[in-house]
């Protein structure tokens, strides 16, 4: 049964359900693992439960550690096999799913080592094949898995099972897909540092669990959780097998299943209640499907796509297009924090966040003559090129030879650098000293992007926030010193107004993190009987705001968007090739000019005023994300 706060996407194999959080979504997983695990218990019988990495199933172990914590959840009778595990990777590797597991979950419950079950990647070549058989008959002596949590790729690969996995396949080694190890290359510092094999449970061996919870979260994951449920099993897919299993289910926050029919929209499959956001949501569809601006939409358009209930109930059509034309009108803002004065604070997750995302509106605050500050909440010091690192303690030391300061300081730093990173092995993490030229870097960066767009050095605030500084893509969970800091920064300023990333599709999750740590400053503050401010939210570097969401659209000219540019470049070290840059293979300024000039052409080519480009906001509600 799904959590009360999920909603079932209609029409999907398997079910999807839709939680209106992670949080909530981890909430429901957990609960059912603890009831199965109080059951067995209660029957003096093991639990048996297959367990995945990644950032999806984190708040999943969180929780089940609370429930360990605090409610006294008993996990010696819980037996555990994971999917999968790198070749050639120690188990005490920064990479290793031995130790992820361990630091993630093991180290905090009382499994017994013996019943703990992980591919061993350091396994000799000639032993795999007798060391997946044994994989094998572990899970059959346990009893096989009662239910067993997946992930998702996006190739649809559930455990390293990659497109054109036997359905008959069993626990084995494999071959990666080229996406599943660009995916994977920020784990690793580089694509090129990412094994080419790993040992996975095949998809035979997941088919017999006796019941499978597949998790995803964010719009990165749209498209394909769509060719899983909604699209006929192919190898293509491998996901889509579990359209075979007799208790699979689809588990997703509203971004993941943003593509499913169901839910994007709901008037094809039936009748539904309609609302302003309903509404202006299917009549914007409508100008897509018929190609059509808003004020040429005619009766006959609402009939043919299926739209006969909105046409009866709140037509004709001449009154539903105007009504949608006047709302995405009033979208649109010149002054986005207004024309009086008043003190405002963008929240930029990593240190090129904020042009990147709203440099123009930045720009317009500024010259709307607002108290503009930014707040970098990370140093974003692991997406820096080590030999930028290299280059910057040479240049220091160099600056000091020539005027005589602190040479011999100067000349043991730089020693301590290079010989950190001539010895630095393939994906390991930097040494503090690294760490700190590399903060350093994106430090400066930062400061002249921020100026460049009019923003005054005394109003930049670099937060470092505890949660980020492991050196390493992985982070730890946000902590009350984060929200502390944050919500002293708030006070501190007293803005009438903040700016918040509340994209969810950011891969590597610090977004999501960093809009998290505000909310619980915001939500303290409320409950302290404090004033809090107004809250816009913007989408990072992966992904705009479809148009029916959009409550706020900041027009920019040419020079607007030629300023915003040249504040981008001020961010060297991510210019031209970035160390993490996604799936995406252009540059960050040009996904930026990308996204601002096409959210325009769609406000143009439903018949609202054209512009060059746009930046747009959301209020938050004050829901979390």
């Amino acid at each position: 049964m799904a959590h009360q706060s999920a909603q079932l996407a209609p029409e999907t194999h398997p079910p999807c359900y839709v939680f209106e959080s992670p949080a909530e979504m981890a909430r429901h997983v957990a609960l059912l693992i603890a009831g199965i695990i109080r059951e067995r218990n209660s029957l003096g019988r093991n639990a048996v439960l297959g367990l995945p990495t990644g950032s999806t199933p984190v708040s999943v172990y969180r929780e089940l550690i609370r429930m360990h914590r605090d409610e006294r959840l008993d996990f010696s009778r819980v037996v555990t096999f994971n999917l999968d595990e790198y070749c050639g990777v120690e188990p005490d590797q920064l990479q290793s799913y031995h130790r992820w597991m361990r630091e993630h979950f093991f180290d905090h419950v009382n499994i017994p080592p013996q019943n703990i079950h992980i591919p061993d990647g350091m396994t000799p070549p000639e032993k795999v094949a007798a060391h997946c058989r044994r994989y094998e008959d572990a899970i059959r002596e346990a009893g096989g898995i009662d239910v067993l949590l997946l992930g998702i790729g996006r190739n649809g690969h559930i455990g390293f099972n990659e497109p054109f996995s036997s359905p008959a396949g069993r626990t084995r080694l494999v071959t990666l897909d080229p996406i599943t190890r660009k995916d994977a290359a920020s784990d690793f510092f580089g694509e090129e540092n990412v094994p080419t094999q790993a040992i996975t449970m095949g998809l035979a061996t997941i088919l017999e669990a006796r019941k499978v919870l597949l998790m995803a979260l964010g719009e990165h994951k749209a498209n394909i959780i769509r060719e899983t449920v909604e699209r006929p099993a192919s190898d293509r897919i491998p996901a889509s097998i579990l359209q075979r299993h007799p208790d699979a289910e689809v588990l997703l926050d509203g971004a993941a299943a943003g593509e499913l029919s169901g839910w994007a929209t709901p008037w094809v499959t039936g009748a539904v209640k309609w609302n302003e956001p309903l509404i202006k949501r299917a009549v914007i569809w409508l100008c897509e499907q018929t190609g059509k601006a808003l004020l040429k939409l005619d009766d006959e358009d609402f009939r043919t796509h299926g739209l006969h209930q909105l046409l009866r109930l709140h037509g004709p059509a001449q009154r539903l297009a105007h009504d949608v034309f006047q709302w995405m009108l009033n979208t649109i803002e010149y002054h986005p924090a207004g024309k009086e004065p008043k003190r405002v604070i963008c929240f930029s997750p990593h240190p090129d966040d904020d042009v990147i995302s709203m440099g123009g509106a930045l720009i317009r605050l500024v010259e709307d003559g607002h108290e503009v500050h930014v707040a970098y909440m990370t140093s974003g010091n692991i997406a820096v090129f080590d030999h930028d690192a290299r280059r910057i303690a040479d240049l220091v030391t160099e600056y000091n030879r020539l005027f005589g300061i602190d040479l011999e300081k100067s000349r043991d730093v730089e020693r301590t650098v290079v010989d950190a990173l001539d010895s630095k092995h393939a994906g390991k993490s930097d040494v503090e000293h690294v760490r700190t030229i590399k903060g350093l870097i994106r430090w400066s960066e930062a400061k002249a992007a921020a100026m460049k767009v009019g923003c005054r050095e005394e109003h930049l605030h670099f937060l470092d926030l505890p949660f980020y500084r492991t050196g390493t893509v992985a982070k730890n969970p946000v902590g009350e010193e984060d929200v502390a800091i944050i919500r002293g920064l708030i006070e501190e300023v007293q803005p009438q107004q903040i700016y918040v990333a509340g994209d969810l599709s950011d891969p590597h999750g610090t977004h999501r993190v960093c809009a998290e740590a505000i909310f619980r400053a915001l939500w303290g503050m409320e409950r302290d009987g404090k004033k809090t401010p107004e809250v816009l939210l913007y989408r990072g570097a992966w992904q705009e705001y479809d148009l029916h969401e959009i409550e706020i659209a900041v027009p920019l000219s040419p020079g607007d968007l030629l300023l915003k540019r040249k504040a981008i470049f001020m961010h060297e070290s991510q210019k031209d090739e970035a160390l993490f840059p996604g799936a995406d293979p252009r540059e960050f300024w040009q996904r930026a000019e990308d996204r601002n000039k096409g959210t325009a052409d769609r406000y143009n080519q439903i018949g609202l005023p054209e512009y060059y480009a746009m930046e747009a906001f959301v209020r938050w509600k004050g829901t979390p994300i």
